[in-house]
């Protein structure tokens, strides 16, 4: 029988609650452990446990708590490739993926190890006659974090390690589907020496979410997911005080122009539309292929989807794609598929009725490609969250860009193109908060911060860089004024 996961509340692994979900080995479709679906008791105790931990904490050098972060950050490096096949066990992608959820997981922890010079605040001397004014950063204090299944090591670290760094006590509440690595993560900071309380894991699905939103101690909420819950966090948080960053869903769009080099764009649209199963809010979902470029185009990326290997990823070192996150999200898929192609679309590359050997019972959606979308097809409108690649094609970037804009998401848009002079029209008029040019996935290494737009965030400072920073810190500012022996001395006159 699986294994039930464990809370962690300071500094111990704990169970709580009877009611569990089953974790499953996307890839072929067994049961692999068992999350605990815990509520508010579990969150009051985890709160309780990180509101004592942060005053010795926010009073521990920022140097010395980045010693732990660099100890994790070994640890982390050491056990690389276990991490990796964990990932790989409980989400589904190839191991590769896997390797670079952790990579960017890693490169997190990399930064926050120099938030030292960040937290270094601000003076003014004389801003009037003898008075002295400065800016100081503090931690917030308790600081909780709600993630999803995709990226099950490099999300929760866009966010804890920020955190703590900064001198909060954390809450990290990781999705009920890959509860795994984050337990490992838990693990590893034990041994890094981080003490308790000072981060604490509690699962659960809704209800502990909504407690997490109302405990009147937590003082910022930071999340990832879709934009329907994206947006209810931010207005739940923030109707109960507190500071919210909330990352949502994404259409991204990828243009391809006449003039690009076309190899490197059909391998552009692969990795961005196929990677990691299309399931990642950068996905490059859409293709807006402008006048020639689509006879060009079409052929090459729906040839490269037929070829993709899928397969299970936890055992064919071969596979080139692997299983979405779970059955009924593969029927989804299929679904909009259908819907696609009843709506009018062509299925160049059709990975509806794709199978692999020896995992009947994984969760597989073959790469697929749709050609002749038009912008009102649900398929456009709404975010997928598989390997499916849309296919719009326009005359110009002018048409091209008004498409894009209309999109209520935000999160990124791409071209490809020879000429710096469209590139440069492209930057300043795409309504993304990421662009890439010549590149097909625009997400920023960890000093940048992952700056959606419109409908994929709500909030106003994002996840990671100096955003991260300024949202798990506040100003404290003090004015000084000293006197001189004898000035201002009323009583003596």
């Amino acid at each position: 029988m699986p294994n039930t996961i464990k809370h962690f509340i300071g500094g111990d692994w704990v169970s709580i609650g009877s009611a569990t979900s089953p974790v499953y080995n996307p890839s072929v479709g067994e049961v692999i452990a068992e999350t605990p679906l815990a509520g508010a008791e579990a969150l009051d105790q985890a709160v309780t446990a990180a509101a004592e931990a942060f005053p010795a904490w926010k009073e521990t050098p920022a140097i010395e708590r980045c010693r732990v972060l660099f100890r994790l950050k070994m640890l982390l490096e050491d056990q690389f490739d276990d991490i990796a096949k964990l990932i790989t066990r409980e989400h589904g992608k190839t191991i590769t993926e896997s390797r670079g959820d952790l990579r960017r997981g890693i490169e997190v922890v990399e930064f926050a190890c120099g938030i030292p010079s960040l937290l270094m605040g601000e003076t003014a001397a004389n801003i009037a006659r003898g008075i002295d004014c400065e800016a100081v950063r503090h931690p917030l204090g308790v600081v909780a974090g709600i993630t999803p299944f995709n990226f099950p090591a490099m999300v929760p670290m866009w966010m804890f390690p920020i955190a703590i760094a900064c001198g909060n006590t954390f809450i990290l509440k990781p999705s009920e589907k890959v509860p795994l690595t984050a337990t490992r993560i838990g693990e590893l900071l034990v041994q890094a020496g981080l003490p308790k309380g000072v981060l604490n894991i509690v699962h659960g699905g809704k209800e502990i979410v909504d407690a997490i939103l109302k405990h009147p101690t937590i003082k910022a909420v930071s999340f990832v997911g879709s934009t329907p819950i994206a947006k209810y966090i931010y207005e739940t948080g923030a109707r109960h005080g507190k500071r919210v960053q909330a990352a949502g869903g994404a259409k991204n769009h990828i243009f391809i122009m006449p003039d690009a080099d076309i190899d490197n764009a059909v391998k552009g649209l692969t990795e961005a539309a196929f990677g990691c199963a299309g399931e990642r809010c950068m996905s490059g979902s859409t293709a807006v292929v402008i006048g020639p470029a689509g006879d060009k185009v079409v052929p090459a990326i729906a040839r490269v989807a037929q070829q993709l290997v899928v397969g299970a990823t936890d055992r064919d070192p071969n596979a080139q794609m692997g299983p979405v996150i779970s059955a009924p999200h593969r029927d989804r898929v299929r679904d909009l598929i259908g819907a696609g192609v009843k709506g009018g679309a062509t299925a160049v590359a059709d990975g509806r009725n794709v199978t692999v050997a020896g995992a009947p019972n994984g969760f597989y959606v073959g790469a697929t490609v749709l050609d002749g979308v038009q912008p009102d097809m649900t398929i456009h409108s709404e975010e997928i969250f598989g390997p499916v690649l849309n296919v719009i094609r326009v005359n110009s970037l002018s048409e091209g860009l008004a498409i894009q804009s209309k999109n209520p998401y935000g999160n990124g848009a791409c071209i490809f193109t020879r000429s710096g002079a469209t590139a440069r029209e492209f930057k300043h008029n795409a309504n993304a908060g990421m662009i890439g040019i010549n590149v097909g996935v625009p997400a920023p290494m960890a000093f940048f911060p992952f700056s959606g737009w419109n409908e994929s965030f709500f909030g106003d400072l994002h996840v990671q860089g100096r955003e991260g920073v300024a949202f798990y810190t506040q100003q404290k500012v003090t004015t000084t004024r000293w006197f001189a022996s004898g000035e201002g001395d009323i009583w003596s006159k």
